[in-house]
């Protein structure tokens, strides 16, 4: 299907299935409500995922070395079978690979297993997962704040335009951040239950999804502890010597699953672990692949991901947060929001989705000021303005929706270097080495070769030629006569678009 008509479809069925869900929502009839709510975010996600090629930040480095963990789950590697020398810090080319936590990896790659090595099975998880996340936000809003703020919530992470790119791993840190996202708000949400229920499983429950959070992206995932905390403190659930019990609980459940690999790698790889965390401290004080930011930084991209008019509900949650101090519900916001963003801004190291995690507050407090304006609209001299707010709160979420999953322009969603990978996998060739290909990760996710994007010297081609590997050189019209000349190499006419 063109994608452009693809795309003009999504987008009727969705604007159809928003009209409808909101509709039955002002009858109170919210379980159809959130279904359709969900049903629309996954059509929206499904769209997006259908790049039949791996995106150059950072996808194809997790989707390489998902496909290689297929093979041996506890060995995460980038070049699985490496001939050349290659060095231990340099993440994008090197052998064992621990640049990221495992567990997003594994998911990956299980999902690989079940529906094959392509695209959409390696996408598959971010997709559920960002689906489930809209469920997760309603039940979430709605335990702070009631049920049509949490309507409101859920509809703003459905159509979030920064999720959906995350999922279909067209931006950077992709999956990783997702999963992160995904077990962050688990994580509260078991937290919710647990002041609800009042069941230590549910603490344990919080405590595993702190674990998978860390086997995500490492220490951030703290930042449950202190939303679990206030939330606990303001259902008044449990006396402060069985809060210290519940937390010794949480602290435990979290240990017995993040810490096995830690251990493991350090134990197994320790040349690659120790440089690995001594390369994560850097993000602290340098600037790393030239990720950089002035200290405002994230407090201007949240204009750009959740809208220009942010700042109005932040503006009000922290007045909130400090005008009555007993109100841990907003103090639980407060934390979720505030402590990453201040800590990350602090750092040298910058990227817009280190503080996705932020995103089902932000949409929580969105959502209950918008309320606070429709009410205040009401008895107010300046309606106007308050509507005009309350539709530029929706419509600029919703018009960077659009921007960023382009439905309605063409564009080439199977390029032709992806199809001609694809071709080349088909032949299967065992011990297959290939040079001068400039994509050399995609190229290894799809054909199984070994693949370097420079052309080595003929005594290297002879030595390994020596060593039974068949080799495969990229012909892009400027290769040396010396190489065309070398016996028992095969020549691909590979395209690069």
């Amino acid at each position: 299907m063109d994608n452009q008509l693809f795309g003009i479809i999504t987008v009727i069925m969705c604007f159809t299935g928003y009209f409808f869900s909101w509709k039955f929502q002002l009858k109170e009839n919210y379980k159809l409500a959130l279904a359709l709510l969900i049903v629309c975010g996954l059509l929206l996600r499904f769209y997006t995922s259908c790049d039949f090629f791996l995106h150059t930040w950072d996808e194809r480095y997790h989707a390489l070395v998902a496909k290689n963990l297929m093979h041996h789950m506890l060995v995460p590697t980038l070049y699985d079978k490496p001939v050349l020398p290659y060095e231990l810090g340099n993440w994008p080319a090197n052998h064992i690979w621990l640049h990221k936590q495992p567990l997003p990896l594994w998911t990956m790659a299980g999902s690989m297993c079940l529906f094959g090595v392509n695209e959409i099975a390696l996408r598959l998880p971010s997709i559920l997962m960002t689906s489930a996340g809209i469920y997760l936000t309603y039940y979430i809003a709605d335990y702070l704040f009631g049920k049509k703020t949490a309507f409101v919530a859920a509809f703003l992470y459905s159509i979030n335009g920064l999720i959906i790119e995350m999922a279909a791993g067209r931006v950077a840190t992709d999956h990783i951040d997702v999963f992160f996202l995904f077990f962050i708000e688990l994580g509260i949400f078991f937290t919710i239950l647990s002041a609800q229920k009042k069941k230590i499983l549910y603490t344990v429950l919080v405590g595993f999804s702190l674990g998978a959070a860390i086997l995500c992206k490492w220490l951030p995932a703290l930042i449950i502890i202190p939303v679990w905390l206030f939330i606990l403190l303001d259902a008044k659930s449990v006396g402060y010597k069985k809060l210290f019990f519940h937390f010794l609980i949480l602290a435990a459940s979290s240990i017995i699953v993040f810490l096995p690999w830690q251990l493991y790698i350090f134990s197994t790889f320790p040349a690659e672990a120790s440089w690995e965390a001594s390369f994560n401290m850097k993000h602290i004080t340098e600037v790393l692949d030239r990720q950089g930011g002035p200290f405002y930084y994230f407090l201007n991209r949240i204009r750009i991901n959740y809208g220009e008019l942010i700042y109005l509900p932040l503006i009000w949650m922290c007045w909130n947060t400090f005008k009555d101090k007993l109100n841990f519900k907003f103090a639980a916001l407060f934390c979720w929001i505030m402590i990453p963003i201040l800590f990350f801004s602090s750092v040298s190291t910058k990227m817009q989705g280190y503080i996705l995690f932020t995103a089902p507050a932000l949409f929580m407090i969105t959502a209950e000021f918008w309320y606070v304006l429709s009410n205040a609209r009401k008895t107010s001299g300046y309606k106007w303005l308050y509507s005009l707010i309350m539709v530029l709160m929706i419509a600029l979420p919703a018009r960077y929706c659009i921007e960023r999953i382009k439905p309605f322009e063409r564009s080439e969603r199977n390029p032709q270097w992806a199809m001609d990978l694809r071709i080349l996998g088909q032949k299967d060739i065992k011990n297959g080495v290939m040079f001068n290909y400039p994509r050399p990760v995609e190229a290894m996710f799809y054909t199984g070769l070994t693949v370097y994007p420079e052309i080595p010297g003929s005594d290297v081609i002879g030595e390994l030629q020596k060593k039974g590997y068949i080799i495969i050189m990229n012909d892009d019209g400027r290769l040396p006569a010396e190489i065309r000349n070398i016996s028992g190499i095969a020549f691909e006419h590979l395209s690069n678009e």
